[in-house]
């Protein structure tokens, strides 16, 4: 595959997340921002445009810029500029962070300004079990010198709670940040419905431990009986393209 057509390909992918994000209802109007890495040294990334709601975004209106928020290439659009402080100092820190998701929900920031943070009260959250970091707030993201403290907290995990803020997940594909997103987000919800509803019951650690393996190392070595599901999530992120496909097919243009 040419670098031309791996770039068609990210904008396509990358316009398709931000039209799932519109339709699971977790866009904050024109704010918020989802960012996707192109392959090469320069560590160029594309993002929204600054203005556009979520379900407007399309491949070719998506602004290609490099890590000093310089546009790459011409376009009518700016760039938010509190997703390029987290996005570039991201993408320039995490070889593996090709695609950083980050949003603004209801469920996600409640959940995000509890001193608990994220517990394991059900099988989704358990995904997420030692793999969630912290990050405390600093204000709005407009200050260079949080970079440095953005990368710090999140070290090498794939969450970041963005204290009295909202979420971020990254992932090494657009499927993997938005599906760590979407169960990121049902985790939260779940978890402030049961604190609402009287005392959790939370299962040991050694429990909570062997569900983040089954969920993240599908392929690890099993023991007799065991099975694994090593495809879920391929297969889901098919189910999704279909889905978007049907209620915004636009999204490739």
């Amino acid at each position: 595959m040419t670098s031309t057509e791996t770039e068609l390909r990210l904008r396509q992918e990358l316009a398709a997340c931000y039209r799932l994000i519109a339709h699971f209802r977790m866009t904050d109007l024109i704010f918020t921002h989802i960012s996707v890495r192109i392959p090469g040294p320069e560590h160029h990334f594309l993002i929204n445009p600054y203005g556009l709601m979520f379900d407007e975004i399309t491949a070719s209106k998506l602004v290609k810029i490099d890590l000093n928020g310089n546009a790459v290439e011409p376009s009518p659009y700016p760039v938010n500029p509190a997703g390029f402080v987290i996005h570039s100092a991201i993408h320039g820190a995490r070889e593996d962070a090709q695609c950083v998701l980050h949003t603004h929900t209801k469920a996600g920031c409640a959940v995000a300004a509890l001193k608990c943070g994220l517990l394991p009260v059900n099988q989704i959250s358990m995904e997420f079990y030692g793999k969630v970091a912290y990050h405390d707030y600093e204000g709005v993201a407009l200050d260079m010198d949080e970079q440095q403290r953005l990368v710090r907290d999140l070290g090498d995990k794939p969450v970041l709670m963005l204290r009295n803020h909202g979420l971020l997940t990254v992932g090494e594909s657009v499927s993997q940040a938005f599906l760590r997103m979407y169960y990121l987000e049902k985790a939260c919800e779940i978890q402030l419905a049961a604190q609402a509803a009287g005392e959790i019951v939370l299962p040991p650690d050694a429990v909570c431990a062997h569900t983040e393996r089954q969920f993240n190392e599908p392929t690890r070595a099993l023991k007799e009986g065991e099975l694994s599901d090593p495809d879920g999530m391929q297969l889901a992120w098919a189910a999704l393209l279909r889905l978007v496909q049907r209620v915004a097919p636009d999204y490739r243009d």
